[in-house]
């Protein structure tokens, strides 16, 4: 057990949180040292092309396939990945089926001057890149204008405070890691605004065939986010959604129970499908399986992958 353990991330400032959070979780319930565990800094192709949307330019792939390469190439022997960004469907030859304890999964507005959504001027711009968002926005006020955003959390806030847009929507749990609370203006209920698959979940994935990293994950992996997890991916996957699929989806469990809700826009985001169901925690990815197949069926003939 001395083998020096190499986790893989991306470069940004997040990326590097979540890192850290990881090897901080292996060193405290394995008997690793802080100096067994090294974080490499991988580029991703989502980092690099920040001009366009990432369905336009290959999915949610472009943040996690060089990570993952360096996986299969035994370069690094974990990847850590924010999992709302991770492809539903897995790589072959490797498995993610470990995450840590989800932080918060709600969205989050910040405007220039502190205004809540319900008090933006007519026809306001809204930043975010993702047509989930965008759909759920005009949902609650149809005249607001969605204008295409990408980059890191303090690039995009950059955009917001030099006037070329009037609020910007993030997620949560990287403005809680990154200690940037104090720039929230309103904070969405996940009733309002269902979150994206995954959202606040750091999963870490490694080779299906490692004995040893498989063992080490096994005892981090915290069990109701794992349920959570798995629920709202099986949703993604029967849906087939990537980046340019208009999915939210979001678990809870309760007592013994597991609660998903799950909506799905079509194309044009004139029409919204939803479904909401409970089951017992452990049926927690056959609820999963059970709702995508009903969104399914509802959006047949309107919504096409």
């Amino acid at each position: 057990m001395n083998k020096k353990i190499i986790i893989g991330s991306r470069g940004s400032k997040l990326a590097l949180i979540y890192a850290q959070i990881a090897k901080d979780n292996i060193v405290q319930n394995t008997d690793l040292s802080n100096e067994d565990v090294i974080i490499k800094k991988i580029t991703t192709k989502g980092d690099q092309v920040q001009d366009f949307r990432l369905s336009d330019i290959g999915g949610k792939g472009l943040f996690s396939t060089n990570i993952e390469k360096e996986l299969q190439d035994k370069k690094i022997d974990i990847a850590v990945h924010a999992l709302k960004d991770l492809p539903a469907k897995e790589t072959d030859g490797l498995i993610t089926d470990t995450f840590l304890k989800r932080n918060d999964p709600r969205e989050i507005l910040i405007t220039a001057n502190n205004k809540k959504i319900k008090d933006l001027k007519p026809n306001a711009v809204i930043g975010t890149s993702s047509f989930r968002r965008e759909f759920q926005i005009k949902n609650i006020r149809k005249d607001l204008n969605c204008k295409l955003i990408r980059g890191n959390v303090d690039t995009r806030i950059k955009k917001l405070n030099e006037g070329l847009y009037d609020a910007i929507i993030l997620s949560y749990a990287g403005i809680i890691s990154l200690k940037m609370d104090s720039q929230v203006s309103e904070i969405f209920s996940v009733n309002d605004v269902i979150p994206s698959a995954g959202q606040g979940i750091i999963s870490l994935q490694c080779r299906d065939n490692d004995k040893r990293i498989k063992s080490i994950l096994k005892q981090l992996n915290h069990y109701e986010t794992y349920q959570r997890a798995k629920a709202e991916r099986k949703v993604l996957k029967v849906l087939e959604g990537d980046c340019e699929t208009a999915i939210g989806v979001h678990a809870i469990i309760q007592d013994s129970k597991i609660i998903l809700e799950a909506e799905l826009f079509s194309l044009d985001g004139t029409k919204r499908f939803y479904e909401k169901k409970s089951t017992e925690i452990e049926k927690a990815e056959e609820l999963g399986k059970e709702i995508g197949q009903m969104l399914k069926t509802k959006s047949n003939n309107i919504y096409k992958k």
